[in-house]
């Protein structure tokens, strides 16, 4: 079994996709209610580089999470950990067109941050968020895992894809009857 095969990441890489799209909260959303932050990650690529003496390990070409339903995937991901006699990772990095999904909600932007410690996710750059038919647009995403509260924002940071610098959506509208 090769060490790419064997590098699970305990903690949680929970996945910016799981936003609640509503549309009474255009930029604000609840989101990842009830996600186990403890549930193992699975790692695949075409490429690893563990770089012991940084702690950090980088995975590159087609990298693809798993958590349970949830899906991260990337060109390029760059875990930093400790290792203090067993493996506790603190911040996953991703970029190259990061896409996350869930079974219901697809997130996406160029670059993707995942700080365990504190359990915040954010996505910068082009990010748009997708539920069914409804989609908001925006130049970055931040959820708080703890909290469940997920927010757009526009602009970005200079030199991303900063779409306007305005937080923009589309949202389905139920028919009514009658």
């Amino acid at each position: 079994m090769s060490l790419m095969n064997r590098f699970w990441i305990s903690g949680a890489l929970a996945a910016a996709a799981l936003t609640a799209l509503s549309p009474a909260a255009l930029g604000q959303t609840s989101a990842l209610k009830g996600l186990n932050t403890d549930a193992p990650v699975d790692v695949a690529a075409d490429r690893i580089e563990v770089l012991d003496k940084a702690d950090r390990a980088i995975f590159s070409g087609n990298v693809i999470v798993r958590q349970a339903d949830l899906t991260l995937t990337a060109a390029r991901l760059t875990v930093a950990y400790s290792n203090n006699g067993s493996l506790q990772i603190q911040r996953l990095d991703a970029s190259g067109g990061v896409t996350v999904k869930s079974p219901s909600e697809t997130a996406k932007g160029q670059f993707g941050i995942y700080d365990l410690d504190r359990k915040i996710i954010t996505l910068i750059g082009g990010v748009t968020l997708v539920r069914g038919d409804s989609r908001v647009n925006g130049g970055r995403l931040v959820i708080d895992l703890d909290s469940g509260r997920a927010v757009v924002e526009g602009g970005g940071p200079p030199g991303v894809n900063q779409g306007g610098g305005r937080v923009t959506g589309t949202f389905t509208v139920p028919k009514k009857n009658g």
